[in-house]
């Protein structure tokens, strides 16, 4: 087992005791934490190494890797935990294999919920996989490179890695800047320019595509604000492209604001019917969702 870490005192114990039982050995690898995380690691038996702070995880994901020395890798995070039940399929998979690397389903709890829709769910990871067939790209939250054959774990709560993801709202807003200032970084070398009228589009699509189409709403008021914020995350996002730019004037005519909340208003109205549908309404709905999109 694998995990990277930073100032996970308070975390690593849980995600430790998880695997202890079945896993051969556990790699941590640190990026200098000024905590207890070291002493806790090994303290519960860990290889524990140091690596450069890089801001995120995924530069150093592929060099903790390597210090791993068995033939089959799990890979965690800190605020991770792997249940009884899946351990057992772990330790099934690794005596009668089917695959080179396994997508993992992950269980989020966001706010003291387990958040079953609004995208957050099944929220699958390349997570388990022979030494050799997957590897990471330092480009924060992306997809790892793959070889050899796949399989997905079913999408079922048994099977999932218990992710214990934003305890509060400071926890999120704080995140919320680190990605979007990486992320925002990241668009603009890649050729990104900046223009206002993401600012009105992408937080809108973010949040029509969370609520409706991921059917936030059957999560209840905890799927209503995941939903906003992934909106307003949107819209710090593409803020900081415009920031990076160093703030350059752009002709917004009131006319142009107007156009651009009515095409988001459609998109509403068209999502508003098939989530009514969705959730039971009848014909007259789907007759109101057809003259809605003329």
């Amino acid at each position: 087992m694998v995990i990277n870490t930073l100032n996970e005192e308070k975390n690593l114990p849980r995600a430790l005791a998880s695997v202890k039982k079945f896993a051969d050995e556990i790699v941590v690898v640190d990026m200098h934490s000024t905590d207890k995380t070291r002493v806790i690691a090994k303290k519960a038996g860990a290889k524990v190494y140091k690596h450069k702070r890089t801001g995120y995880v995924e530069p150093a994901r592929n060099w903790a890797i390597g210090k791993a020395t068995g033939d089959w890798v799990l890979v965690l995070d800190a605020d991770e935990e792997i249940s009884g039940e899946l351990a057992k399929v772990i330790v099934e998979i690794v005596d009668k294999p089917k695959a080179d690397y396994f997508r993992l389903p992950r269980k989020n709890i966001i706010f003291g919920k387990w958040i079953e829709h609004s995208r957050w769910w099944p929220d699958y990871n390349i997570r388990f996989f022979r030494r050799g067939k997957v590897e990471w790209s330092e480009i924060i939250h992306s997809v790892p490179v793959t070889v050899g054959k796949g399989a997905d774990l079913e999408a079922k709560e048994r099977n999932a890695i218990i992710h214990h993801h934003y305890e509060n709202l400071e926890q999120y807003i704080t995140r919320m800047n680190s990605y979007t200032s990486r992320h925002a970084e990241l668009l603009v070398k890649e050729g990104y320019k900046f223009t206002w009228r993401d600012l009105i589009r992408k937080p809108a699509n973010e949040f029509l595509s969370r609520y409706f189409f991921g059917e936030a709403y059957k999560d209840g008021l905890h799927g209503l604000v995941l939903a906003l914020l992934q909106g307003v995350s949107e819209l710090v996002l593409y803020l900081k492209t415009w920031q990076i730019a160093r703030f350059p004037e752009q002709r917004v005519g009131v006319r142009e604001v107007i156009g651009d909340l009515k095409e988001a208003e459609k998109d509403f109205s068209y999502w508003e019917a098939d989530a009514l549908i969705r959730d039971g309404a009848g014909f007259g709905q789907r007759v109101k969702r057809k003259f809605k999109l003329r």
